[in-house]
C-alpha cells in the first residue's frame, strides 16, 4: 500500500499487541505469533506495537525483531503500527528507521518520558522522527501515564505543516475535552485515535475518532462496541461500554494494565503465564484479580446474545 491507501485503512478497532515471555523473560515468539491469529480471529482490524508491548523494556536488537515478525505474522491482514519514541532524537530515529525497513506501514512515537523536555526540543524531536522516513506518524500523547502533555496547539501545527501523515493519539486529561480541541484546532481531515484502552470508546467515538488501540485480552468487546457504534446503535453500545469502562478502570499506570490484560490472556488460553518483565510498578492483588474476572465473565455473557 501507499502512504495515501495506508492512512484510509487506518480505522477501527487497532489493538495493542502484549508480549509474551519464558521463565527466562526472553520473548516467546510462538505465542506471539499465535496472539496475531488471535487477534484477528477476534476482531482486530490492524495491530500495534506500543507501551503495553513493553517496548520502553525491549534491547534494540529486540525492537528491531519485533517489528520484522510483527509484519511476518501479520500476512497483509491489516495494517502494522510500530513504536519508535525513545529518551533521545536519535534513538527515536534510529528505530524509525529500522521500523520502516522492516516493512512496517506507520509510526507511532511517545514524547521522551523520563525527563522534563522543553516544548522546542519536543517538536525538533517529532521534527527528525517525520523527516526520518516517508511512512505516516502518529503523535501519541502518552501523558495519562508518563511524561507531560503535548500542548493541542503543538499538535494541531504539526498537522498544518506536514499534513495527513501526521496523526494523532491523544491521551492528557480531560480526554473528550481535549479529543475536540485538536479535531477542530486542525481542521477538516486531522486523524485522531482513540487512547484509553477503550474506557472512553463511546464518548471518543461521538467526537469523531477514526479508530481505537485497546488492549488485545478483550478486542473482541470493542469490536462489538465499535460495530454497534458504526450502525447507530448506541443502546447496545452504551450496554458494553458499561462494562468494558469498570474493567479497564481497574488497571491503573503500565503495569496496572500489563498484570490485568496478560491474566485475562491467560484466562483464554492466549498465554500460559503472566510474565511481566521487570522490574514492575504493580502487582496484581487477588480482589482485584476476582473482580477483574467478574467484570470479564459478564462481558462475555453479554457480547455473546
Amino acid at each position: 500500500m501507499n502512504n495515501q491507501q495506508t492512512i484510509e485503512s487506518l480505522a477501527g478497532v487497532l489493538p495493542v499487541i502484549q508480549l509474551p515471555f519464558l521463565a527466562d523473560e526472553s520473548i516467546d515468539w510462538d505465542t506471539f505469533s499465535c496472539e496475531i491469529d488471535w487477534a484477528y480471529e477476534n476482531g482486530a482490524q490492524g495491530i500495534v506495537a506500543a507501551m503495553v508491548t513493553e517496548i520502553l523494556r525491549l534491547t534494540d536488537a529486540e525492537r528491531d525483531e519485533l517489528a520484522v515478525r510483527m509484519v511476518k505474522y501479520n500476512t497483509g491482514r491489516g495494517p502494522v503500527v510500530m513504536s519508535i519514541g525513545d529518551e533521545s532524537t536519535v534513538q527515536a530515529v534510529r528505530h524509525a528507521r529500522s521500523a520502516a525497513e522492516a516493512g512496517v506501514d506507520v509510526l507511532m512515537a511517545i514524547p521522551p518520558a523520563a525527563s522534563q523536555v522543553l516544548l522546542p526540543e519536543k517538536i525538533r524531536y517529532y521534527e527528525a522522527i517525520i523527516a526520518a522516513t516517508e511512512l505516516p506518524v502518529i503523535v501519541q500523547d502518552a501523558s495519562g501515564y508518563v511524561g507531560e502533555p503535548l500542548p493541542i496547539e503543538s499538535q494541531a501545527d504539526l498537522y498544518t505543516r506536514f499534513g495527513d501523515r501526521v496523526l494523532f493519539k491523544p491521551e492528557a486529561q480531560p480526554l473528550g475535552p481535549n479529543l475536540s480541541k485538536l479535531r477542530d484546532a486542525g481542521g477538516p481531515g486531522l486523524k485522531v485515535f482513540e487512547g484509553s484502552g477503550g474506557i472512553a470508546l463511546l464518548d471518543s467515538y461521538r467526537r469523531g475518532i477514526y479508530g481505537t488501540m485497546p488492549g488485545t485480552e478483550i478486542v473482541w468487546a470493542v469490536r462489538a462496541e465499535w460495530d454497534a457504534l458504526e450502525a447507530g446503535d448506541l443502546l447496545r453500545a452504551t450496554e458494553l461500554q458499561g462494562l468494558i469502562a469498570p474493567l479497564i478502570s481497574l488497571q491503573q499506570g503500565l503495569d496496572g494494565y500489563l498484570s490485568v490484560e496478560k491474566m485475562l490472556l491467560e484466562r483464554q488460553g492466549v498465554f500460559s503465564n503472566r510474565i511481566i518483565r521487570g522490574p514492575v510498578g504493580f502487582t496484581l492483588d487477588a480482589e482485584t484479580e476476582d473482580e477483574a474476572t467478574r467484570l470479564f465473565d459478564l462481558l462475555r455473557e453479554a457480547c455473546s446474545k
